[in-house]
């Protein structure tokens, strides 16, 4: 693969498949460097759904405000909110932290730009129950597309990691497979 096209998103490049054609004819560190893109890629979409979940939990925590089940008001609530979306169970799930991508500019090309810049937050004292029920659908439309491409972006990783730990076993220890 040449030089990324500036137009093309590098998801759409290593989600192609010609993105894993040829593995075994390419030297050793562009095989790494691929596998680097891609786990790249997975980490600014993994960092993304997790923004989508932030959202969707401070709207459903307005939903359950407004029918009485939660007697707190956001501001009250929101540290709170906002830190179980980085607990799963009883262990924090920081992974990731130290490299997550800045948030998305703007551009309104994506669908992630325009889901996160929809206004719905700010406006939400304003809007109707029903309004914010179509802003959660939304986001869950998102976030199910989102989760498909990790999904994939996974695939390609553990793809190029077998080649790679292929050949370290093939030259009994010659390359080195971090890095």
């Amino acid at each position: 693969m040449g030089e990324v096209n500036d137009k093309r998103r590098r998801i759409d490049i290593v989600l192609e498949p010609e993105y894993l054609e040829g593995l075994g004819d390419l030297e050793l560190d562009e095989v790494r460097r691929r596998r680097d893109t891609a786990e790249d890629v997975e980490a600014q979409i993994s960092y993304y759904r997790r923004l989508l979940h932030g959202r969707m939990d401070l709207l459903n925590f307005e939903m359950r405000r407004r029918s009485g089940q939660e007697e707190r008001s956001m501001l009250e609530a929101l540290p709170e909110i906002l830190a179980s979306g980085m607990i799963l169970g009883s262990e924090p799930t920081l992974r990731h932290i130290e490299t997550m991508p800045p948030i998305p500019s703007m551009t309104g090309r994506r669908l992630i730009d325009k889901i996160m810049d929809d206004g719905v937050l700010a406006s939400l004292p304003e809007l109707s129950d029903e309004e914010i029920v179509e802003a959660i659908e939304r986001l869950r439309d998102v976030e199910t597309q989102l989760s498909g491409q990790r999904r994939r972006l996974h695939q390609v990783i553990d793809r190029l990691q077998d080649e790679m730990v292929s050949r370290y076993r093939s030259q009994q220890g010659e390359a080195s497979v971090s890095g």
